[in-house]
């Protein structure tokens, strides 16, 4: 017997208000980005598993041997192909790829907003409900683990932390939403915070 509620017609209702497009530099206004950059696109699924008493968000944890973002918390995801359809074809693909989601499987329910990235992408979060199990299968050489949260724990904005470091010289300031072993930080979080804001509303 379910323990929390179903949290679809939540999220639903979440997407359907406007939104904002974010970026790793929301943070750090006095950063100056060059005009008529170009960014690549790219999907992410923010998959949301039901199949547990307590609704869970499912992510990975990038292989540590990785040219770009070692070892980070990710979502499933990464650039579209000249073959996907759209950054929700993109996203489904790649989930298949890095943790073995059929991609039949989920339901999607809407698009966050865009959020652009130090490395030039501009990545857009599918949000999806999962109703059925599947086995996990991290990609080897990609992702190092697949492993799940809480969706209330990302959803309270009350548990983002804003942290900083020094990256290129400059102190540069960033969502945290850390849980267990897990440092869950920079572009992930952010897009996350994003979902919660919009939950809050």
């Amino acid at each position: 017997m379910r323990t929390t509620p179903d949290p679809t017609e939540q999220l639903r209702a979440a997407l359907s208000r406007p939104g904002h497009g974010s970026s790793d530099f929301d943070l750090n206004p006095e950063t100056v980005l060059p005009e008529g950059r170009k960014l690549r696109p790219a999907g992410v699924l923010v998959p949301i598993s039901l199949v547990d008493d307590v609704p869970r968000l499912i992510l990975t944890k990038r292989s540590s041997a990785l040219k770009h973002h070692p070892g980070q918390i990710a979502f499933p995801g990464g650039k579209q192909d000249e073959g996907d359809a759209n950054v929700t074809a993109t996203a489904l693909r790649e989930a298949q790829e890095e943790i073995g989601l059929p991609p039949e499987m989920p339901e999607i329910l809407g698009h966050l907003s865009a959020h652009e990235t130090v490395t030039s992408f501009t990545v857009t979060p599918v949000v999806a409900i999962l109703r059925d199990p599947f086995e996990w299968r991290p990609e080897p050489g990609e992702v190092d683990e697949v492993f799940s949260v809480p969706l209330a724990h990302v959803l309270n904005p009350a548990n983002y932390i804003v942290e900083s470091r020094r990256w290129r010289s400059q102190k540069r300031y960033y969502f945290t939403v850390p849980f267990g072993p897990y440092y869950i930080w920079g572009a992930t979080a952010r897009m996350l915070r994003g979902l919660a804001a919009r939950v809050s509303e």
